[in-house]
């Protein structure tokens, strides 16, 4: 696969489904920056257990018709507070942050106060499966269980309906 649907994939990318190792993938938000994403969790922020730890990810990005198109293994590099690369990347995230209380720079410095992780996913191209490689079956799963569930009831009907 050439690395050039993997650079088109990135730059266009709004959402991306990362998974760490065997875990399942999450549609997390990110921001393309320099042929990397740019990935933000942690307190008050999207959840992306094992991401902030990692040194290795898996990205799968879609298409213009929304379906997959490209999955690559990238190398997980997490941004220090105070660094370099900090105060030139967490600005410009914070502000593609959507819904955010506050200015970029309060976002930013709320990230560092908290703890949230602002990592940078850089996919090695030669990583890289494209559609013509990716499996023509549906990689959807069943939902996870989850305490949120709640089940549903049949309606109240006060008297009783007649099928036609």
């Amino acid at each position: 696969m050439t690395s050039g649907v993997l650079d088109e994939a990135i730059k266009k990318a709004a959402i991306a489904w990362i998974s760490v190792g065997d875990s399942p993938a999450y549609a997390l938000w990110c921001m393309p920056a320099e042929n990397s994403l740019l990935v933000v969790s942690g307190p008050g922020e999207q959840f992306a257990p094992g991401l902030a730890e990692a040194e290795r990810a898996t990205i799968r990005l879609r298409g213009d018709h929304g379906g997959l198109i490209v999955a690559a293994d990238a190398h997980v590099t997490r941004l220090t507070p105070g660094s370099d690369e900090w105060a030139e990347l967490a600005p410009q995230l914070a502000a593609k942050r959507l819904n955010a209380t506050g200015t970029a720079e309060e976002v930013v410095a709320r990230w560092a106060e908290t703890g949230c992780a602002v990592v940078r996913l850089t996919p090695a191209a030669e990583s890289a499966v494209g559609t013509p490689e990716l499996p023509a079956e549906s990689a959807a799963a069943p939902p996870r269980e989850t305490p949120a569930r709640v089940e549903t009831r049949r309606p109240f009907r006060l008297h009783r309906v007649r099928k036609r």
